[in-house]
C-alpha cells in the first residue's frame, strides 16, 4: 500500500501500445487504473490461454513489482528478458532479485542495465562500486528493531511520534470499499496513546482529516496546532486529465493543512502549490516550523519521485518549492522525508541508491553531508521506509514489509560514544602520524588497532556508560595508557599525549622500568611491550649494540620450577625484541629463576613479590 505513496502513482503509468492487442484490453485497462490484483489474474489468462508474448510477461512482472510480490515479479521479468527490453526494466528486475537476496543474479541485471543507461545516476554508482553488499553488512549497528503492538493485519506504516501522540497511515478500516492495487480499504490517519511504560494503546481514527479517499501520512508542528497531511485533489475537485483508454479520471496526491481548534482540527485546506498535472505527498515539517519536506514527481524532479523542501512563511505564505538535489535524489524513487529535531539530520527511503533491496532507508547532514545507509537491521532485502525519531524519548519508528504486510516496527538506538583519540608529543605538542593506538575494553580485550592519521587523530565508536582503554605508541616515543571515562557521550576525546623514550644507559646496563610478568606467567604484558620499545628504540640508534636480558622470578615455586618459568620468560623477552626488526645476534636471553631476588624477605608481600619478578638488560658489548 506505501507504494500509493512511493510512486505517487495516481500518475498513469505508461503501457507500451505497439504491444497492445485485443487480446489485453481488459487486463490493460484493469492496469491502467492500478487495479494489479485483478489484472494479474487477467493476464495469467492469456497466458493459460496460449496468448502470451513477452509484453504479457512484462506487465505481469510490472504488476507484481508495484505490489512487492517480488517472488512472482522475478518469475515473469525473467521470461520479460528473453527479448530486449528498456532500461528500466532491467533495473525493477534487478531490485526484485536483491529482495530475495539474490545479489549475485541482481548484479548481472544492473549490468545491463548500466549498458542501456550509461549516464543514470544509479548505473555510475553500480560501475564505480558493483560489489557493495560487503560495506554495507560491515557497517556498525545503530539501532535495534522489533515488531509493535500497534501494526494490524493490514498496510500500516508512516507512525511519528509528537509528545505522548502516536499518529500514523492505516488500512485497516475493513467497513470501507478497497483500493483495486492491494484489495485493502482506503488509507486514512489514525491517533494512538503512546504510554509511559513504552506500550501503545487506543488506536482510533482522526475522523476531522480523513475523507472516503485516501488520507496520510501526516506530520504535525512542535506546538501541536497545525497538521500537514497527504490526501487526494478528488477533495479539490481536481483531477489529471482523462485516460480514455482506462476509461478514468485520476485524481493526484496533494498536501493539505488543517489548524486546531480546541481539541478537533479545523476544515483542511489545500496547499498552494499543489498542482493537478503532479502529486506531492509524505510531509515533514522542521521543530521550528520553517521549512517543510515532502515527496513530489513535480517538474525538474530527477527521478520517478524526489524529496523536495519549501519554505514555511511567519504570514503563513510559502516559498518556492526546491529540490535537495542528487545527494539525496536519483533517477529512482526517493520518499518518506523525516527531519530530525536538530533541523538538519534528513532520513528518507530510496530505491535509487545503493541498498539491499528495495526501499532502504538512509540518512544525510543537509548542512554539509552525503546520504549514508543505516544498514541492517534497519534495512533489509525488503521494503523499508518512514524512519521517524522523536529526540526527547529517544524512540523511532520504522515502517517495513519484512514480515510480507507493510507494519511498523519500533527502533531503539544503540546508545554510543565517538571517541576521537589524538596522539601528540607530550614535550612539544607536536601531532603524532603513524601511531599505533588500539581501543580496550573493560575487561582489556582489544576491539580495534588503527594508525593516528596525518592529524595525530583516531576515530573509535564504543558503548554508552562503559569504562574504555585507550593504548598509545610510537617509535621514538613510550607507549602509554589513556583512561576514557563512561559517558553517554554523544561524544569525548582522549588527548594521548605520549613521553619521547628517554633512557638511561650506563656503561653496563639499560636501566627500564621493571619488566614485569604477571603471577606463574610468561606472557609480555602491554605495560611490559611499552618498556621494551625504549629498549628497541635504544638499540636501533646503536646497531653494534648486543644485550643479554636476565629474568628474574618471586620466590615461590620450587628452585626447579622458578629456573624453568625465568628461561621461558627470558625466551619471551628476547622474542619481542627480535620481532621489532632487532637481529638475533644482538639479543640473548638468560633465566635466573629465584637466585637474585631484587627484595629479600620471608615472607614477602604482593608487592615485593611483583618487584622480584623482572627483566634487567646488560650491555655485553
Amino acid at each position: 500500500m506505501k507504494n500509493l505513496y512511493i510512486a505517487l502513482s495516481f500518475v498513469v503509468i505508461s503501457i507500451t501500445v505497439s504491444a497492445q492487442n485485443k487480446n489485453t484490453k481488459i487486463a490493460d485497462k484493469l492496469f491502467a487504473r492500478f487495479e494489479y490484483v485483478d489484472a494479474v489474474k487477467e493476464y495469467q489468462k492469456l497466458i493459460e490461454n496460449g496468448k502470451a508474448d513477452p509484453y504479457v510477461y512484462k506487465q505481469l512482472a510490472d504488476a507484481n513489482y508495484n505490489m512487492f510480490n517480488s517472488a512472482e515479479a522475478i518469475k515473469w521479468y525473467k521470461k520479460a528478458t528473453e527479448t530486449q527490453q528498456d532500461a528500466e526494466t532491467y533495473y525493477r528486475y534487478a531490485q526484485m532479485l536483491k529482495a530475495e537476496g539474490k545479489y549475485d543474479d541482481a548484479n548481472k541485471q544492473m549490468k545491463k542495465f548500466a549498458t542501456a543507461a550509461p549516464s543514470d545516476l544509479r548505473a555510475k554508482a553500480f560501475n564505480e562500486n558493483p560489489n557493495y553488499i560487503p560495506s554495507l553488512l560491515d557497517k556498525s549497528k545503530l539501532f535495534d528493531v522489533k515488531s509493535s503492538e500497534i501494526s494490524s493485519d493490514k498496510s500500516d506504516f508512516g507512525a511519528v511520534l509528537y509528545d505522548n501522540s502516536l499518529y500514523f497511515t492505516s488500512a485497516r478500516n475493513g467497513a470501507r470499499k478497497n483500493y483495486g492495487w492491494t484489495e485493502e480499504p482506503f488509507l486514512d490517519i489514525y491517533k494512538a496513546d503512546y504510554n509511559t511504560d513504552g506500550t501503545i494503546t487506543n488506536a482510533s481514527p482522526v475522523r476531522e482529516l480523513n475523507s472516503k479517499w485516501h488520507d496520510g501520512p501526516i506530520t504535525i508542528s512542535a506546538d501541536g496546532k497545525t497538521a500537514y497531511f497527504a490526501s487526494e485533489s478528488y477533495k479539490e475537485k481536481q483531477f489529471s486529465p482523462k485516460d480514455k483508454k482506462a476509461n478514468a479520471k485520476y485524481s493526484q496526491v496533494y498536501l493539505f493543512s488543517a489548524t486546531k481548534n480546541g481539541d478537533s482540527w479545523g476544515t483542511p485546506s489545500s496547499l498552494p502549490f499543489n498542482d493537478k498535472s503532479f502529486s506531492n505527498s509524505n510531509p515533514s515539517l522542521s521543530r521550528d516550523g520553517k521549512t517543510l519536506y515532502f515527496t513530489s514527481n513535480r517538474p525538474s524532479s530527477v527521478g520517478g519521485t524526489d524529496i523536495w523542501k519549501v519554505a514555511v512563511n511567519a504570514d503563513g505564505t510559502y516559498g518556492e518549492p526546491q529540490n535537495l538535489g542528487v545527494k539525496v535524489n536519483t533517477e529512482g524513487n526517493e520518499s518518506f522525508p523525516f527531519i530530525a529535531d536538530d533541523n538538519k539530520t534528513l532520513y528518507f527511503a530510496s530505491s535509487g541508491k545503493q541498498g539491499f533491496g528495495g526501499l532502504d532507508v538512509y540518512q544525510i547532514d543537509l548542512t554539509n553531508g552525503e546520504a549514508t545507509n543505516l544498514g541492517k537491521p534497519v534495512n533489509t532485502e525488503k521494503d523499508d521506509f518512514a524512519f521517524t525519531f522523536n529526540g526527547s524519548k529517544k524512540i523511532g519508528f520504522l515502517s517495513t514489509n519484512r514480515s510480507g504486510n507493510d507494519d511498523i516496527f519500533i527502533v531503539n538506538p544503540i546508545c554510543a560514544v565517538d571517541v576521537l583519540i589524538v596522539v601528540t608529543n607530550a614535550k612539544t605538542g607536536e601531532i603524532l602520524a603513524n601511531a599505533s593506538v588500539s581501543m580496550l575494553d573493560d575487561k582489556k580485550n582489544v576491539i580495534a588497532t588503527e594508525m593516528s592519521n596525518a592529524k595525530g587523530e583516531v576515530n573509535y565508536k564504543v558503548e554508552c556508560d562503559r569504562a574504555y582503554v585507550v593504548q598509545a605508541s610510537k617509535d621514538g616515543f613510550e607507549g602509554n595508557t589513556f583512561a576514557v571515562t563512561k559517558s553517554k557521550g554523544p561524544k569525548a576525546k582522549v588527548d594521548a599525549a605520549l613521553q619521547p623514550i628517554d633512557v638511561i644507559v650506563t656503561e653496563t646496563e639499560i636501566i627500564l622500568k621493571p619488566i614485569y610478568f604477571e603471577y606463574d606467567k610468561s606472557n609480555i604484558t602491554q605495560e611490559g611491550a611499552f618498556e621494551l620499545d625504549k629498549l628497541v628504540q635504544v638499540m636501533k640508534n646503536n646497531d653494534k649494540m648486543v644485550i643479554m636480558s636476565k629474568s628474574h622470578t618471586d620466590t615461590r615455586g620450587s628452585d626447579k620450577y622458578n629456573l624453568t618459568l625465568s628461561d621461558r620468560r627470558a625466551k619471551s623477552t628476547v622474542q619481542y625484541i627480535i620481532s621489532k626488526g632487532i637481529d638475533a645476534s644482538r639479543i640473548s636471553g638468560k633465566g635466573m629463576g629465584e637466585l637474585e631476588p631484587k627484595e629479600v624477605c620471608n615472607p614477602c608481600t604482593e608487592a615485593q613479590h611483583a618487584l622480584n619478578r623482572r627483566s634487567e638488560f646488560l650491555i655485553v658489548k
